[in-house]
């Protein structure tokens, strides 16, 4: 696959999870106030729509039925935004700016804003469970919502989140990478893992099928958060959407504070070419995804 056939069929895949998320968002009306407004603002605001486009992707790949396949996807993305809500508020990272536009706090206030990530999070169960009944209560919906309900949670994304609040104390990681991992393979990796997993679940894939989907989430998910660190300390706030600079205003430990600048660009390649290596092991053609992952690693925002 050339470069502009995948970007062509990255904009068309993410068109499609693009429809799919507003189709599921909450309407804007009723006596919930401005809450629906700002869960609406939160997730409309912008965003690469990698979870639900993932999850979509390999749901057809792996031979499913997509269409059962849409509320699971939109309520990764629901999940995901509730956690970036939370971390833009004063009281973890206080970012004002996320792709280019006021953060929900700053937009609607610290008090809406908590809400709103609250409400996202639990909408996010309530389409889950409507998949669920779409789809007959089959297993592989069942399997699903276990693997996001699991992956969201205090062992996985919320779980990373309140370990990366400890890194803001400068005392809980010290040196130790080892914590670090830790950290981001919950805090980021897990829904990329829950994503992937989820489509093969819905597509009635094996164990083994799922589990290398697994691995692959979880080196993606690294290589992601990894840039990430680089990305705070070599780009601009114009490219990047939001604040840079921002782990070292919070003190917290990175990559590039443990490894170097050059030690983390090292490390986000290894997870890549280990993400390759394994989407290589599917059993249906995994030439986008491949094309995926070399994308993000070489992204500038």
């Amino acid at each position: 696959m050339s470069f502009t056939d995948f970007k062509t069929e990255l904009r068309e895949r993410t068109d499609k999870a693009e429809s799919v998320i507003k189709k599921w968002l909450p309407e804007n009306k009723g006596y919930p106030g401005i809450m629906p407004e700002t869960m609406r603002y939160s997730v409309l605001a912008g965003g690469k729509r990698l979870r639900p486009l993932m999850l979509l992707y390999i749901c057809e790949a792996a031979g499913g039925d997509i269409s059962a396949a849409e509320p699971f996807a939109a309520a990764m993305e629901f999940i995901h935004t509730s956690s970036l809500v939370h971390d833009d508020l004063p009281a973890i990272d206080n970012d004002d700016l996320r792709r280019g536009k006021p953060t929900t706090h700053a937009a609607y206030g610290e008090s809406a804003a908590i809400l709103a990530g609250d409400a996202l999070l639990n909408y996010a169960y309530e389409v889950i469970i409507k998949g669920i009944k779409m789809a007959g209560y089959q297993t592989g919906a069942v399997k699903a919502a276990e693997v996001i309900a699991e992956k969201s949670g205090v062992y996985g994304m919320l779980g990373g989140q309140g370990l990366d609040v400890e890194t803001d104390k400068g005392t809980f990681f010290q040196d130790d990478i080892g914590k670090l991992d830790y950290t981001y393979e919950r805090k980021t990796a897990a829904l990329i893992e829950a994503s992937l997993m989820a489509g093969a679940c819905l597509a009635g894939a094996d164990e083994r099928t799922v589990s290398v989907l697994e691995k692959i989430g979880h080196d993606i998910g690294m290589a992601f958060q990894i840039e990430d660190d680089i990305l705070d300390v070599t780009s601009d706030q114009e490219t990047l959407g939001k604040p840079v600079l921002s782990d070292v205003k919070n003190n917290k430990k990175t990559y590039v504070s443990l490894m170097s600048l050059e030690g983390a660009r090292q490390k986000a390649q290894e997870y890549t070419g280990s993400a390759i290596k394994e989407a290589g092991k599917l059993p249906f053609d995994s030439t986008f995804l491949i094309g995926l992952i070399n994308y993000l690693v070489s992204r500038r925002s």
